[in-house]
């Protein structure tokens, strides 16, 4: 008895596959498909966060080494509103930025003219999900928004935190990471 297999279809060749608008239109429909936007809800609710991870990380790594990564974008970033003293009030502060459950997290103080990364608590601490902080750095919602909705809370010296807060609403800045990594000041 002969068996035959069905014939395979030939694989396309790369001529013929979608071109890179194609693919990135497919892309874009998917993402703003209700279904899509569901689904990643529903797995952003259930997976597990990725804080502790990044705790770990964040434990692992020496302050003087977040001080170079850090402390010189950040100074570029608000280089202008520090000339013009808007950070003077926060002269010898510490605040400290935390995602929920404590870890990562980074103290900030503000000496000598220069935004500087430090170890240990903060006066104040503002503490959210990474997702708030990232809607905030982006100034996707208003900053109010994002503490009424609860998504960023004020802990320890509310006034310094609110200060904080409305020092950053008030500065035009944009956080693109290009720039903040590679402008030249």
């Amino acid at each position: 008895m002969h068996l035959s297999l069905p014939k395979l279809p030939t694989p396309p060749s790369l001529h013929s596959l979608p071109g890179k608008e194609a693919l990135s239109a497919l892309s874009q429909s998917i993402q703003a498909s209700s279904l899509f936007s569901q689904s990643l809800a529903v797995l952003q609710e259930y997976l597990p966060s990725p804080s502790p991870l990044f705790g770990a990380i964040d434990r692992s790594i020496p302050t003087s080494v977040k001080q170079l990564a850090a402390e010189a974008p950040l100074n570029r970033l608000f280089a202008e509103a520090m000339a013009e003293g808007e950070f003077d009030d926060f002269e010898g502060r510490r605040i400290r930025l935390e995602v929920n459950g404590g870890h990562p997290g980074v103290t900030l103080g503000f000496w000598a003219g220069r935004l500087r990364v430090l170890e240990g608590p903060g006066e104040a601490t503002i503490r959210g999900s990474l997702p708030a902080f990232k809607t905030l750095a982006e100034r996707k919602q208003d900053p109010d928004q994002l503490f009424f909705q609860r998504r960023l809370v004020i802990e320890g010296d509310t006034e310094l935190g609110l200060a904080l807060k409305n020092l950053l609403d008030s500065l035009e800045w944009d956080l693109s990471l290009r720039d903040l990594l590679f402008r030249k000041n």
